[in-house]
This record gives C-alpha cells, structure tokens and sequence, in this order.
C-alpha cells in the first residue's frame, strides 16, 4: 500500500487453491487428523457431502494477507477476531479480501473476508494492527 493507510482503502487480494494434498498436509502438521478433513468416504456421509479443509487452514490465509501488507506490525502485535460461515472444500480457489475500517495514529483495523468460487462467505473477520 503505498502512502498512509486510510479508512475505505482496499488491500490487495490474495487467491489460494485449496486442495486435498494441502488438507492432508495440515492435519499432519496440526495433529488434526478428523476424517472430515482426510476420509473422502467418512466425508461423504457426514451433512458436507465430502472433505472439508480445516478451518484453521482457511484462516491462516486471512493471516498471510495480513503478514503480506503490514509485515512485522503483523506479525508482533496483529489481532484477528474471525467467524466461520461455511466450508471450503478441496478443488475450489478461495480470495482473501479487506478494506480498513478504521486508522488512527495507535492503529488500524481491517474488515476482511473470505469467499469460495462460487461467491460464498467462508469467513468474516475483523484485524487490528498496531502502529507502534
């Protein structure tokens, strides 16, 4: 973002692929082995219809958008308070989007969101970076 951010200004989006192998990936690095997430058979019978990638995996990419545009003032201080709205499942590209709601000389606050291919709001989350 180039000069002071300012309320209403956009940050750039991030677009991520979300695929099984990545699925399989985290719950091995998580310990989050539920075969929701890792048993297309178990997957298929549960109320989603198949695997359904961690929810956790979905919101670190609302954090990389955050670590991408604000950096070490992210990464030392940021805070993201997010909701869940719905699933993302493996084959569908997921865009990660914000504006800035609020900037002040202490900090800023982002609105971001999270939505499918298909348009549909995977997470809603407000962050706040510190200035200091």
């Amino acid at each position: 973002m180039s000069g002071a951010p300012r309320p209403g200004d956009q940050l750039p989006a991030l677009t991520k692929l979300v695929t099984q192998e990545k699925i399989t990936r985290y719950a091995d690095a998580s310990g989050d082995h539920n075969p929701l997430h890792t048993d297309p058979q178990f997957a298929s019978s549960t109320q989603f219809g198949g695997p359904i990638a961690h929810g956790m995996l979905v919101l670190s990419y609302l954090s990389e958008l955050m670590t991408v545009e604000f950096g070490m003032r992210w990464l030392r201080g940021g805070r993201l308070k997010a909701r869940f709205r719905g699933p993302a499942r493996p084959g569908e590209t997921v865009q990660v989007s914000g504006r800035i709601r609020r900037a002040d000389d202490a900090s800023l606050v982002c609105d971001l969101e999270c939505r499918n291919d298909s348009g549909e709001m995977l997470i809603t989350a407000e962050a706040e970076v510190p200035f200091a």
